[in-house]
C-alpha cells in the first residue's frame, strides 16, 4: 500500500525533537527524537508513531507487523542518507512550540 498525507509540525527543538500530526490523508502522528550517545559520536533516533490502519489489508498488515518492519527499514535507509552526506541538509532549524507553551497557566 501506499499513502499520502500533509502534515504540520507541532513541536520542534532542532537537534532533539520533532513531533508532527497529520493534517489530511492517513491518520497519523508522531515524534522523532535525537539523542547524542557515545560521547557525542553517536546518535539515537527513537521513533513513536501512531496511525490508524485503514481496510482489512492494512489491518492483517499490522497485525503481521509489515508496518514496523517497514518504518525499520525507512530509517535504515535514512542512517545511509545521513551518513553519506556528512552534514545537514540544510532545512530550516527553528523552533516549534506545542500551541499553549507559552500560556503561563500551562
Amino acid at each position: 500500500m501506499h499513502r499520502e498525507w500533509d502534515a504540520e509540525i507541532v513541536d520542534q527543538t532542532p537537534d532533539e525533537r520533532i513531533t508532527w500530526r497529520a493534517t489530511d490523508g492517513t491518520t497519523n502522528a508522531g515524534t522523532v527524537s535525537f539523542a547524542p550517545e557515545d560521547g557525542a559520536l553517536a546518535t539515537r533516533v527513537t521513533l513513536r508513531m501512531d496511525f490508524e490502519p485503514e481496510g482489512i489489508v492494512e489491518k492483517v498488515g499490522d497485525a503481521l507487523n509489515i508496518v514496523d518492519r517497514r518504518t525499520a527499514g525507512d530509517l535504515d535507509r535514512f542512517k545511509t542518507f545521513i551518513e553519506a552526506r556528512g552534514t545537514e541538509t540544510g532545512g530550516w532549524r527553528g523552533e516549534v512550540k506545542p500551541s499553549g507553551a507559552d500560556d503561563p497557566a500551562l
